[in-house]
């Protein structure tokens, strides 16, 4: 079966991580947390105070962040940011209520989106984000796109949260997610848009399980190469 690119688009919290993480897991491809890259930047900047109204300073802060992936001996893909592990860094609040204004500064994508694509240059790569089918892979042979209502995606957090030993009340999470889905949807440097070729799942009422079973179902679809015509 030929090597496909999958792209796993959609708003926070309606489980593209973890559905791409497990389709590929399933598929033997590689996956490549595109926001991850984005948290990573945006702790980076953090640590370093950078102000994102100085064009320069952003610029010369770019410089300095090298973004890779290893995947520990759980099987589980973590970010790492100039060789140190900061997969749990980058998944707290502060991060959160920054990142999308982070991603939203032109050279900021420009760099990411350079990283993304020279990592999936093979193919048989599953990533996801909120403009991997849109801007970073237009060509990509699978384009999913994620919803779930707004309620589900808090709690949804909320555990992730938790589960990182870090209690958030569910306004907070709430009001973070809808801050980011305005920031995320009008943006003007590649703003989150379902391309017109991606396909929709609601995931409010389904599991990860099943959204995991329907993904592979339409990539293996993709991936069988058809039968050349017989003479």
């Amino acid at each position: 079966m030929k090597k496909i690119i999958i792209a796993i688009d959609g708003y926070s919290a309606c489980g593209k991580s973890t559905t791409a993480r497990e389709v590929a897991k399933e598929l033997n491809y590689k996956y490549i947390d595109s926001g991850a890259m984005y948290r990573a930047v945006t702790l980076s900047f953090l640590q370093r105070h950078v102000a994102l109204t100085n064009p320069k300073e952003v610029d010369r802060a770019l410089l300095g962040i090298r973004i890779t992936f290893l995947v520990n001996s759980k099987g589980i893909t973590e970010t790492y940011l100039n060789g140190i592990n900061v997969e749990k860094e980058i998944r707290k609040m502060n991060v959160s209520e920054k990142v999308s204004q982070v991603s939203a500064l032109r050279t900021v994508r420009l760099a990411m989106v350079e990283q993304q694509r020279k990592l999936a240059k093979e193919r048989g790569v599953v990533m996801d984000g909120r403009d991997i089918g849109t801007v970073v892979f237009p060509d990509a042979e699978l384009k999913i796109f994620l919803t779930a209502d707004m309620l589900v995606r808090a709690f949804r957090r909320q555990k992730e949260l938790l589960e990182r030993d870090d209690l958030v009340d569910i306004d907070t999470i709430i009001s973070n997610l809808q801050q980011r889905d305005e920031m995320d949807s009008n943006r003007t440097e590649s703003p989150l848009r379902k391309a017109p070729d991606a396909i929709g799942i609601d995931t409010t009422q389904i599991s990860i399980d099943e959204q995991v079973d329907e993904v592979i179902r339409m990539a293996l679809t993709k991936m069988i190469r058809p039968l050349k015509p017989q003479a």
